[in-house]
């Protein structure tokens, strides 16, 4: 039998699924509600304020786990629904295309995170 690296892309789609389930709805809900006022100010979406926020160690790994992953869970989605859904050859060149349009997202972001 031959080994394949397809049990490691789908550990990455379902932790990226699980993440983006349930942490991206509350983003969504939480900016929408500070933007409309509700709970605080207007202020809170300040450029000072966010990068004050986004410092943080903490943050800076939360950020990271939250968009590789969702890059992730994206990748794979994507890759087979152009292979069953469009009825594209699921081929090597499909999968460096979808994987590696994460990986390149994911370090992207490594270094936009170490520069703030």
């Amino acid at each position: 039998m031959a080994k394949t690296g397809e049990p490691f892309w789908w550990l990455l789609f379902a932790a990226g699924g699980t993440v983006s389930a349930f942490l991206v709805p509350v983003h969504l809900l939480l900016g929408l509600a500070l933007a409309a006022g509700a709970g605080g100010t207007r202020e809170a979406f300040a450029y000072d304020r966010v990068l004050t926020v986004a410092s943080h160690p903490l943050a800076r790994i939360y950020l990271f786990v939250l968009i590789s992953l969702s890059l992730f869970h994206w990748a794979h989605r994507f890759r087979f629904t152009l292979a069953d859904g469009l009825h594209l050859k699921s081929s090597s060149f499909l999968s460096w295309a979808c994987y590696g349009s994460a990986i390149l997202g994911t370090l992207l972001t490594i270094v936009t995170l170490a520069r703030l």
